[in-house]
């Protein structure tokens, strides 16, 4: 389990790849969901919540690097 404090301090590209990985197991679930049990089905909300986390991080720090550059251009 990734904490929010440990994926703010991560990097835009290890932010990524988290990203990327997260997405895969996600796949890898539902694609299990559908053709077998299982074994632990809560396993499909904490990857969707990671990739919630992940990208919300990501949309936070891009906003605020366009503000910094409004705020340089001014």
């Amino acid at each position: 389990m990734v904490h929010n404090k440990e994926l703010r301090d991560m990097s835009d590209e290890q932010l990524e790849l988290t990203l990327k990985e997260a997405a895969e197991n996600l796949f890898r679930l539902r694609v299990q969901s559908q053709t077998e049990k299982l074994d632990a089905p809560s396993e499909l909300r904490r990857q969707r919540r990671l990739i919630a986390r992940v990208k919300t991080i990501q949309t936070e720090r891009q906003q605020k690097q366009t503000k910094e550059a409004a705020a340089s251009a001014s």
